[in-house]
């Protein structure tokens, strides 16, 4: 019998073959993986650079200036885990009624807090809230005319023990 006259199998549709998925799959998977860094890039967005670039500079200058008469005027501060601070000083200086406690964490931004904190006299002062539970901050403390700032780095226990000082930068 001649093999030419023979009748042929019909051939399988084109989504049977195994080659043509794999040709479908590597294009569709790079989309797939397109979209998915897009929705992350989206939902995760850094910060855009300040058009005021300049100006925050210049803010960045007057902040270390603040520190430095931190420094010079000899304060520091211990602050406690039910919020209370222990303002020191090497030489008198007149208490402010109010200070600012910023607490910035390195990571994220939402964990950020400010917390207000009221004279109880002698150097004395109280959180109107509470603190952060633990972790590491950033910590700032300044009166509201920004006459000084005190800046300290620091780890935050759970177990609510004492935070450490507040050091002005030496």
């Amino acid at each position: 019998m001649n093999p030419a006259l023979s009748p042929r199998a019909p051939e399988a549709p084109w989504y049977r073959h195994p080659l043509v998925w794999l040709v479908i799959a590597l294009p569709a998977s790079a989309i797939v993986g397109g979209l998915v860094t897009l929705a992350i890039a989206i939902t995760y967005a850094d910060s855009t650079v300040d058009d005021n670039w300049y100006r925050d500079g210049k803010a960045i200058n007057r902040s270390l200036e603040a520190e430095n008469r931190a420094a010079r005027l000899g304060l520091a501060a211990s602050l406690d885990s039910d919020g209370r601070v222990l303002m020191r000083s090497a030489i008198a200086v007149p208490w402010p009624e109010r200070l600012t406690l910023k607490l910035r964490h390195p990571a994220f931004a939402d964990r950020d807090r400010d917390l207000e904190l009221r004279h109880l006299g002698a150097g004395r002062y109280e959180a109107d809230g509470a603190l952060p539970e633990g972790g590491e901050w950033n910590v700032t403390l300044a009166p509201p005319d920004g006459a000084w700032r005190l800046y300290h780095r620091l780890r935050l226990g759970p177990d609510g023990a004492s935070l450490g000082a507040v050091e002005a930068p030496r």
